[in-house]
């Protein structure tokens, strides 16, 4: 721990690519808030109780919009830890706040609609304030304070639609806390703008590019330890036979692709591409979308699989084929464009796959959901071929960023 001096930009060296155990620390609390996130979805979508197909969409896009502030926030932390000496004592101070508040939001989302709105957004509106708050404080040079100025005004603005929210009724409090993300985002994308205080060019925003990229890699690799965990925690509650463990065998499998696909070269050499590139925030920022992208099919994914494994030849449902089939396209579309980041192409594999997934939904959607859990497996593995295929007998490719 550092206190002799205000959180400086990182040091410069081989240590200060590393995650540090308190952020790692970090993560682990999003492993138990994508089980929560799973587990709500799997009631909007188990279409129990008369629920209808408009039920699903709007719980899962009130469950989609809880995924985006926990994203918001682990965005915002890994930024400013790839920003600032992280074993300074105020960014673990940080770091603390922000896990603890992930963790009320974790706990408060399967009614964060009902009686626990207001915790829900004041945990996060606490985490987002405070992180800008204190570094506004600490950071000496005057161009930092300025943008962090910048960001606690936008957070403030934001933070009051999140709380007046959190104690309104469920549609007034759809709409509050949709818009308080957008302002953030908006925010975030154009460089924070406020009146009379301008705004901040992202080209020229210092970041630890490989802490950065590994902060990515670790985020997703959450993710698909959730998949892991969701798929054998519904098998052990299955009634058993061939076809549980046959859809239980597919989520395994898909997991493993959705690993092998995300680090064929593009996973492996993020950190160099970002600190390669011309403008190293900008591929940052782009990466970031990239990633949630990504992280939103794979969570689709281990929804679909949840969905499969406890239903796996009863009758097929829309909405769970969309997790299915949906989820691994979403992953693929976030891949297609992640590779384009790194190399400054796509492969037509990517494309290919995603055409693959959506085409036979019409007769998918007519029988078991174990036949769509197995097509999905099918498409990915022959993703996970083409690109071997692609490697094969070549060098390793250096990465080459268009930004």
């Amino acid at each position: 721990m550092r206190i002799a001096e205000p959180a400086a930009l990182r040091p410069d060296d081989d240590d200060s690519e590393r995650a540090t155990f308190l952020e790692l620390f970090f993560d682990l609390v999003y492993v138990f808030a994508l089980t929560r996130i799973s587990a709500r979805a799997f009631e909007d979508l188990a279409l129990e109780g008369g629920q209808t197909y408009w039920s699903a969409v709007t719980g899962g896009g009130k469950t989609l919009l809880l995924l985006l502030a926990l994203w918001m926030l682990w965005q915002g932390t890994a930024w400013t830890t790839s920003r600032y000496d992280p074993y300074h004592l105020w960014l673990q101070v940080i770091v603390i706040t922000a896990l603890v508040s992930a963790m009320v939001m974790g706990v408060a989302i399967p009614r964060a609609f009902s009686g626990a709105g207001l915790a829900f957004a004041a945990a996060y509106v606490v985490a987002q304030v405070g992180r800008s708050a204190i570094l506004l404080l600490v950071l000496r040079r005057l161009q930092y304070r300025r943008l962090k100025l910048r960001m606690l005004i936008t957070y403030c603005v934001a933070g009051v639609l999140w709380l007046v929210g959190g104690v309104l009724p469920t549609n007034a409090r759809v709409v509050l806390w949709s818009t308080a993300l957008l302002v953030e985002y908006l925010g975030n994308r154009f460089g924070w703008p406020v009146p009379g205080l301008g705004r901040s060019t992202i080209s020229r925003w210092d970041i630890h590019g490989k802490h950065l990229a590994e902060r990515y890699q670790q985020i997703y690799l959450v993710a698909i330890g959730e998949t892991i965990l969701i798929a054998g925690l519904t098998f052990t509650r299955s009634p058993g036979g061939w076809p549980s463990i046959l859809a239980f065998a597919a989520a395994l499998a898909t997991s493993v692709l959705l690993w092998r696909i995300y680090v064929q070269r593009a996973g492996q050499i993020l950190g160099e591409a970002v600190t390669g590139a011309e403008h190293p925030a900008t591929i940052g920022r782009s990466a970031a979308d990239t990633h949630l992208v990504m992280v939103i099919g794979v969570v689709a994914t281990a929804i679909g699989y949840e969905l499969a494994i406890e239903h796996p030849t009863g009758h097929n449902e829309l909405p769970w084929l969309a997790m299915v089939l949906g989820g691994p396209a979403l992953f693929l579309a976030g891949r297609a464009r992640f590779e384009y980041e790194v190399f400054g192409r796509v492969s037509p594999s990517r494309l290919v796959a995603i055409a693959a997934l959506a085409l036979p939904a019409p007769l998918l959607v007519h029988v078991a959901p174990l036949f769509g859990a197995v097509w999905a497996v099918v498409v990915l593995t022959a993703v996970a071929v083409a690109d071997v295929r692609r490697a094969w007998g070549r060098p390793p490719e250096d990465p080459a960023p268009p930004f």
